[in-house]
């Protein structure tokens, strides 16, 4: 069986830690590892090498933290944008049958939560009986509570002893209808979680949705390696309708059936669902970092940097980071996506990056701005170097507080150690590398009247960005001439 790893969500309702550029999935929750991480870690010993489908900006991320597990990917394919899972799930078949043999496929979300990992492995070995049967299979998750965030799925008659077929998929309920399901032990919870050969889901797919099936061919023949990475063309990718798995294939075929699970499962999908599976006080509260609760229960709480204190509330949500502090009354955490929209339409950042960004070299933190300087804490990994560079419109001056760099300014290239600085003037070429064996970090003081992230020309880098486009910032792709164009209206 080869897992697949669809990982291309926003997690937005678990904003502000999650975001854009650095969602859920990569983000430690639940334990020292990230979900991402525990997604593949859960996974029997016995399966082949895993496929990721990501998004093309999180594509660094995902190499550095299989890599941090010691986990290698028969591929890693490049959404240069969403369209749902269906998609997704198509061109991680053609993905598998590129080597001419049809093979199981565990299609799982990267950012679930399974407790108990041996009931998880015992219902999978019944899912890959019935999908060798060419059954197309769905985890239903066993309600243990009326849940009206979910869909639901109806069981039908036994298949082989080994699952049930699915009578009906049934949309997220009010609470009383929800009350009706778990009471008539009828139901289970979709769980997103999907095990079938990789021929009988194109094989559906091209009968129930051919357009996806045509798009996602298409694109995959047409996909180029880059790197560790399989890119899919936008250019044909971008007319694929926008499907899940539910709606284009398991709602219509006549092979659906359904494996119960009982293993401490959840989407982690709302704050109201961390604090379902967090350990609590005896106030029934979820408490992370440094915080003080006094006459509060009911509450979760996870503090970044700062003392959070807590008096005199129920039941609420407060999440605090570098660059914004959220609280919500437990109850109302679904609707976090409705702030996010706002944001989204207001065009802030908080929505997209943390104040510390992530780049495939290290990360950078804007610790202070004002109206002609901007103060940076740069992290440069061992052995990695940001992009050859040079800016239009700021100088920089870098200090080295951990570490040695390795500079090159113009014509010049040189060494600095913990305590030196040196200044890289406006327009002048220059690279930072760092040729140690522990962490480089530096102070970056930028100065002059324009400062934004788009203010760069990158002439040669090692990560395989586009040379005159993306910032180390992640601003978009752009030529540099309109860039130039951009700067200079600024600036006038």
């Amino acid at each position: 069986m080869i897992p697949v790893i669809l990982s291309g969500g926003n997690g937005s309702r678990l904003w502000p830690l999650s975001r854009k550029m650095y969602p859920k999935q990569f983000l430690p929750l639940i334990g020292e590892e990230t979900m991402f991480q525990q997604t593949l870690n859960r996974l029997p010993d016995n399966l082949g090498e895993p496929i990721v489908v990501c998004n093309e900006e999180h594509r660094f991320i995902v190499a550095e933290q299989m890599q941090l597990i010691g986990r290698k990917a028969q591929a890693i394919l490049l959404e240069p944008f969403g369209r749902n899972t269906a998609p997704a799930a198509a061109m991680a078949a053609f993905q598998i049958l590129e080597s001419g043999h049809d093979q199981i496929m565990i299609l799982l979300p990267a950012d679930h939560h399974i407790k108990d990992v041996p009931a998880f492995h015992e219902a999978l070995k019944k899912a890959e009986q019935a999908a060798l049967e060419g059954k197309l299979v769905l985890f239903g998750i066993e309600p243990d509570q009326p849940e009206t965030g979910y869909g639901y799925i109806r069981k039908g008659d036994s298949f082989k002893e080994l699952a049930f077929d699915v009578e009906a998929f049934v949309e997220k309920p009010d609470e009383a209808t929800a009350k009706d399901y778990l009471s008539s032990g009828e139901y289970l919870w979709n769980s997103g979680m999907f095990v079938m050969s990789a021929e009988r889901y194109l094989q559906e797919l091209k009968q129930y949705e051919p357009d996806i099936y045509e798009t996602c061919q298409l694109a995959f023949n047409n996909c180029h390696v880059d790197m560790d990475f399989k890119r899919l063309p936008a250019e044909s990718f971008t007319h694929c309708p926008d499907n899940s798995i539910d709606y284009a294939v398991m709602e219509h075929t006549r092979d659906a059936v359904t494996v119960p699970l009982n293993a401490g499962w959840s989407d982690v999908g709302a704050w109201s669902a961390m604090w379902s599976v967090n350990s609590k006080d005896d106030k029934g509260n979820a408490l992370h970092g440094d915080v003080l609760a006094e006459d509060a229960q009911g509450c979760f709480v996870r503090g970044h940097d700062k003392l959070v204190a807590l008096l005199g509330v129920e039941d609420l949500v407060v999440v605090d980071t570098q660059d914004a502090v959220m609280v919500a009354h437990r109850d109302k955490v679904q609707d976090v996506k409705k702030l996010v929209s706002r944001m989204d339409k207001a065009e802030r950042s908080e929505t997209i990056v943390h104040r510390e960004v992530f780049r495939p070299w290290g990360s950078y933190d804007s610790v202070d701005m004002g109206a002609r300087f901007q103060v940076k804490r740069i992290k440069v990994k061992p052995g990695a170097s940001l992009s050859l560079q040079k800016h239009h419109h700021r100088a920089e001056h870098w200090i080295v507080v951990q570490g040695t760099a390795r500079v090159t300014c113009g014509e010049q290239e040189f060494l600095l150690s913990e305590n030196q600085s040196t200044y890289i003037p406006i327009g002048e070429v220059h690279r930072l590398v760092n040729p140690g064996k522990i962490m480089l970090e530096i102070i970056e003081v930028q100065s002059d009247t324009y400062l934004g992230e788009d203010d760069i020309v990158r002439l040669q880098d090692n990560y395989g960005r586009s040379e005159s486009g993306r910032s180390e910032a992640g601003g978009e792709d752009t030529s540099a001439s309109d860039k130039q164009s951009a700067k200079d209206s600024v600036s006038a």
